[in-house]
């Protein structure tokens, strides 16, 4: 029974630990997970193709959302310098859902993507041949404390947010 005491602390110290490890649950999503660049660099490649070349990710600019159901949807900035500027100009980062999603009134087929946010509060989505897939309306967030070149969080009214520094799009299942 003197082994009880020393026993609650080391459980304690171990739970303490996995929480501290695991990716952040979101609240109010039924169990969907929010994925960090470090959650995502496991699964996501180190290059990627599109537009008939190769071009690099920067997996520390990548985010994403496990579903409660086991599905994934990621995505990572790339290195667009190889491409021509009109490319260049729209296709900022690499986006890969396993399950369709509603952006706005758009709904995106499970697949691969190039997204990126352009001039006048536009998110367009293109496919691995640069051809427009469909391009909805982003909005700025002003009041975010820390923006960074890529992140997702979830959307107070439900769903999830791509961010690219203060710009974002909303998401849902």
């Amino acid at each position: 029974m003197r082994f009880q005491p020393i026993m609650r602390a080391m459980c304690a110290t171990a739970l303490g630990v996995a929480v501290m490890a695991a990716p952040i649950k979101v609240l109010g999503q039924g169990g969907d997970t929010i994925l960090k660049p470090a959650d995502t660099q496991k699964l996501l490649p180190a290059s990627v193709y599109y537009k008939a070349q190769s071009a690099p990710t920067q997996l520390r600019n990548s985010g994403g959302v496990k579903f409660s159901d086991g599905f994934y949807v990621l995505s990572t900035l790339v290195d667009t310098s190889g491409y021509s500027s009109d490319v260049a100009a729209k296709y900022q980062a690499y986006f890969i859902t396993e399950i369709p999603l509603k952006f706005g009134s758009e709904t995106l087929p499970a697949g691969i993507y190039g997204v990126g946010f352009i001039p006048g509060d536009k998110f367009v989505v293109t496919d691995v041949g640069a051809h427009d897939v469909f391009t909805v309306g982003s909005q700025t967030d002003e009041a975010i404390k820390r923006p960074t070149p890529l992140q997702v969080m979830a959307d107070p009214s439900g769903g999830f947010r791509l961010y690219a520094g203060r710009k974002f799009v909303k998401f849902a299942r």
